[in-house]
């Protein structure tokens, strides 16, 4: 009990020093980036990219911004937090697209199979729900991890330390989450086969890692702007007293 207690003030305590619009970055990525994961963006053979692509460095960005500073339980019980938002949102979706009233793009085209298709999209499918759920969970604990791992074995600071540690922890972290999710949803119920699953995780992999390494310096800045400013200090305290 006094654990269960202690855990919840430590929430508590976090959310109130994680900086809010990083949260909320966060949050919003991880809804939108499933969202539009109903979307194709780019597929060959052995290389495909949904439009969750857009989006989804955004939230590993956010991750090793919150491990730098906070640590990697904070980045961890942050991105617990934006899977239940994520979660809500899917079922708020699904409800939603039960009810019997129609979208404004039918009466834009008079089709029901235009109505379908919004319903079927913004309701999803059980199996994809589940799959990015246990990804982004085995994704974040694998980022978050890594990301400490790295930096307790790091020689030097400044942004080549905040570098090598949120690159080696996002490649790894993003394979791990497009391999997980691959694994369940894609080889399950669209037929990859087991050599595109493993070529589709690395390569995608590469291509979210391309975002997070263009724009890993204005993380970086922040995280000094952080420091700079003593922001989180009193879950710092809490945390490590």
């Amino acid at each position: 009990m006094d654990l269960i207690r202690k855990e919840m003030d430590d929430y508590r305590i976090l959310l109130r020093n994680v900086p809010s619009l990083v949260i909320t970055m966060f949050v919003v990525s991880v809804i939108m980036m499933n969202l539009l994961a109903n979307k194709e963006l780019l597929s060959v053979k052995y290389f495909a990219l949904d439009c969750g692509f857009v989006l989804s460095w955004i939230s590993f960005l956010c991750m090793d911004m919150i491990c730098k500073r906070f640590g990697p339980k904070a980045a961890a019980k942050i991105s617990i937090l934006a899977l239940a938002v994520n979660l809500f949102a899917t079922l708020i979706f699904k409800l939603m697209s039960m009810t019997p009233g129609m979208w404004g793009e039918y009466y834009s085209t008079g089709m029901i199979e235009v109505n379908d298709g919004l319903n079927a999209t913004f309701g999803g499918s059980w199996y994809v729900v589940l799959g990015s759920s246990i990804a982004m969970l085995a994704a974040a604990a694998t980022n978050s991890f890594l990301n400490y791992f790295v930096a307790r074995r790091l020689k030097y600071g400044g942004y080549k330390a905040f570098a090598v540690r949120s690159f080696v922890s996002t490649g790894i972290g993003q394979f791990v989450d497009n391999l997980t999710f691959a694994l369940i949803v894609s080889y399950h119920f669209f037929g990859w086969s087991a050599a595109q699953v493993l070529v589709c995780s690395l390569t995608g992999a590469a291509a979210e890692l391309l975002c997070e390494v263009i724009f890993s310096p204005v993380g970086y800045k922040v995280c000094r702007q952080w420091e700079e400013e003593n922001v989180g200090k009193q879950y710092l305290d809490y945390a490590f007293s």
